[in-house]
């Protein structure tokens, strides 16, 4: 019923006692005061200014309209004011998540990166897996997720519906056997699955678990799962006792080493794919854009170092 406009001419009309000072003031001409006045006065069903002569007093409803002109605009001032910081990437929030391993590789570079080019800008950053950074995603507790999907899978799992979402590749993660380096098989150039019955299993999230599971089926046979954790210190640990072996991520092997496990490629070859998820509406945000774009500068650099390494050898 009253827009910013109108406020400001009736604050103009307080402040200089006519519709032609009024004019002049704001830069309008004087019928254009006098039709915003008429349009204010029909809108809220009273009388705003009594015309006296050439001179204007303002009515008890235009006096309130007036008073209240001034912090009313102060904060909607003070409001495009913030929204253009946002918009310039001056300041501005966002709220990530992501799985372990990759808050130990990607994330890092990522944040510093923001931090470096928009130091205005304030990302609150915590861990979880794709089922809870997806579920926060769809709640509104967090504007970006980091989340994987082992090959032949779908991101959601049927546990969420990605319909609402966008993903955006950052990489695709190799997974590799783990054996202790006392194992037969610790000098092997590539290791066939099927060639794995027999051995003691070590699983660790319910999706690895899943992918594991997925892996010996498609070798003809059920693993002996015999130890579960999600922490990837605590089974490189077991490996390295002889106590089982483990399909791990490279991701997680750049973070997590131990002398006396060997990493072997396998047969047939398995991925993981990390991606990037938010909502269109959230991928417009500056800031969220900002994040985004430098997750897939850090998976990059992440990339190609994961080829010059294989180059090497």
């Amino acid at each position: 019923m009253i827009d910013a406009a109108g406020l400001r001419v009736m604050r103009a009309i307080a402040d200089e006692g006519s519709f032609t000072a009024a004019a002049l003031s704001l830069g309008y001409s004087q019928p254009a005061i006098s039709q915003m006045v008429r349009r204010l006065e029909t809108r809220t069903g009273t009388t705003l200014v009594e015309r006296i002569g050439r001179s204007v007093r303002l009515t008890e409803a235009g006096a309130v309209l007036a008073r209240h002109a001034g912090p009313v605009l102060s904060a909607l001032d003070a409001a495009e004011e913030e929204v253009a910081a946002i918009a310039g990437l001056r300041s501005g929030r966002v709220r990530l998540m992501a799985f372990p391993s990759a808050s130990a590789t990607l994330v890092p570079k990522a944040l510093a990166k923001v931090k470096a080019d928009h130091p205005g800008v304030t990302i609150t950053f915590s861990e979880a897996e794709p089922r809870e950074s997806l579920a926060a995603l769809r709640a509104g507790e967090c504007d970006l997720a980091v989340a994987f999907v082992y090959e032949g899978t779908d991101l959601g799992r049927g546990e969420e519906d990605l319909d609402a979402f966008v993903t955006t590749p950052l990489l695709d993660d190799e997974v590799l056997l783990a054996v202790p380096r006392t194992h037969e098989l610790a000098h092997a150039k590539n290791v066939d699955m099927a060639a794995l019955k027999d051995e003691t299993w070590i699983a660790g999230c319910p999706r690895c678990r899943g992918h594991l599971l997925q892996l010996a089926s498609t070798a003809g046979y059920v693993p002996n799962i015999a130890y579960e954790t999600e922490d990837y210190v605590a089974v490189m640990g077991l490996i390295a006792e002889g106590l089982g072996v483990a399909v791990i991520p490279d991701l997680i092997l750049k973070t997590v080493h131990h002398e006396d496990v060997a990493a072997l490629p396998m047969t047939p070859a398995s991925r993981r794919h990390i991606v990037a998820v938010t909502t269109p509406d959230l991928q417009r945000v500056p800031a969220v854009k900002a994040t985004l774009d430098a997750l897939v500068e850090s998976a990059k650099a992440s990339s190609a170092k994961t080829r010059k390494k294989a180059l090497a050898h």
